[in-house]
């Protein structure tokens, strides 16, 4: 069989491929969704962190710069999603206007990214359920089930069981997990609220001085540690990513896919911003650097007795934000099943819920083992070079898909082109380069694995290449 590995797929096939994937979802909805993924882990451990490690008060700096990028880049993402509401979000497009290699590329960095984002989300609910809801009532998990073997334990259990529940709620259809996340959704902005009221009376503003310690200046222009926090954090807002993986499930997607992206990041830079604020006002930011500085400010201004609401907040936040990521990832794998560059019972859709069942089943096996093995530090580390290449790809590939004449787009389309989707590939190609050097390295092994499984596997069993050889 011959092969051309940048051969370019139609907006025709795949909209014909997803017919029985429902349309339930309305632009409240994808909001819903896209708050849970980006508030979660996001702003309840990593403020703290940042600030400590790399940008002292500054880091409400760090969260506005990758929150207002990662809305410039939302934007490409629904100028897609209005001219191709198809699943699989960026492989999916990126194999449309670039050809089916760099759309594998694409697919295959971002299943490794939601499936970590998945794993680490339920090895922190694991934390905060264990120590801080079980522990005080003293109800103890042996230790043996509270971590894995590279932890001193045998398996992360609870880390386990919600990844079970998180699934058993995506495999139940779009409709059931679009009400589970709108609930949860408000009930985790309203403690993120109370925080913030509560929390505004206990700041010192000596605690902002220096705003942006001299420390962590450095290049380029002594915005190093800036930028190192901004590029940290971006795997909290792969959420876009995720909501573009559902233009096929979404009712008028032309419209309400960009309602839904600039929803989302109109409430996260907020509440990211203030809340960011109001913590590094209560606590200097050099005593920041642990899991929980929500509930450590609180502690220290002897406000125990919210930090039961602030753990509850916690869990609300982590587990709308794997259910997310759960939606999305296993909507990814179903793209590549359905292309035939994964197995393709990986594509087929239940006829009773109109799920892609064997997409999330194998989606559920994998981040299971992760969470239950492999400790939240190492799955940290691994998760935002992908989203990075994918918003860069996105972003520079608003130039090819305006150039096609095929694609009709009536819909949403991003301003200012061709400077704003040049600038926003850009900004994503320089956090790149600011990522740690370990993720970068870990990331580009991941990806050269892919291209051996695309060679050895992918495009032997190719759709595309195969229709693509009987013409």
């Amino acid at each position: 069989m011959s092969t051309n590995i940048f051969k370019k797929e139609s907006v025709a096939h795949y909209l014909a491929a997803d017919a029985k994937l429902k349309r339930t979802l309305t632009a409240w909805d994808l909001v819903a969704l896209g708050i849970g993924a980006v508030i979660g882990t996001g702003i309840f451990i990593l403020p703290g962190h940042e600030a400590a490690q790399h940008a002292g008060p500054a880091v409400a700096i760090a969260f506005l710069l990758a929150a207002l990028l990662s809305g410039v880049v939302g934007m490409a993402y629904a100028e897609f999603s209005s001219a191709m509401p198809i699943a699989g979000s960026a492989y999916s497009f990126g194999t449309v206007v670039y050809g089916e290699i760099v759309g594998w590329l694409l697919g295959w960095a971002l299943v490794l990214e939601y499936f970590l984002a998945v794993s680490a989300e339920a090895t922190g609910f694991a934390a905060y359920f264990n120590q801080n809801l079980l522990a005080p009532f003293g109800i103890k998990i042996p230790v043996a089930l509270q971590a894995g073997p590279l932890e001193g334990g045998v398996i992360n259990l609870t880390a386990v069981i919600i990844v079970g529940v998180i699934a058993v709620i995506v495999l139940l259809g779009a409709e059931l997990s679009k009400r589970v996340e709108n609930v949860a959704v408000l009930v985790k902005i309203a403690i993120i609220l109370i925080f913030i009221g509560i929390g505004i009376f206990y700041i010192k503003t000596s605690n902002y001085v220096p705003f942006y310690p001299k420390q962590f200046h450095g290049a380029p222009f002594g915005m190093g540690g800036i930028s190192t926090a901004a590029a940290t954090v971006f795997f909290a807002f792969i959420g876009f990513d995720a909501l573009a993986a559902n233009s096929a499930e979404t009712i008028n997607p032309k419209k309400n896919v960009v309602r839904g992206i600039l929803g989302t990041v109109l409430i996260a830079v907020v509440l990211y911003v203030t809340f960011s604020l109001v913590l590094v006002g209560m606590v200097h930011y050099s005593q920041l650097n642990v899991d929980d500085p929500a509930a450590y400010a609180l502690h220290v201004v002897h406000l125990d007795g919210w930090n039961k609401l602030i753990t509850i907040g916690a869990l609300f936040g982590i587990f709308t934000a794997m259910l997310t990521m759960f939606f999305g990832g296993s909507r990814l794998v179903y793209a590549l099943g359905r292309d035939g560059l994964l197995p393709q019972v990986m594509g087929k859709v239940s006829d009773k819920h109109h799920v892609p069942t064997n997409a999330v089943i194998f989606a559920l096996i994998i981040q299971a083992v992760f969470a239950g093995l492999v400790p939240l530090a190492q799955l940290a580390s691994l998760i935002n070079a992908g989203t990075l290449l994918a918003f860069a790809c996105i972003s520079f590939g608003i130039l090819p898909l305006r150039q096609r004449a095929d694609i009709k787009n009536d819909g949403f389309k991003m301003p200012w082109y061709p400077v704003l989707p040049v600038l926003a590939g850009l900004a994503s190609i320089y956090f790149i380069i600011m990522l740690p050097t370990e993720t970068k390295l870990s990331v580009s092994i991941w990806l050269v694995i892919g291209v051996v499984v695309y060679f050895g596997y992918g495009v032997h069993h190719s759709k595309l290449q195969q229709r693509s050889a009987a013409s």
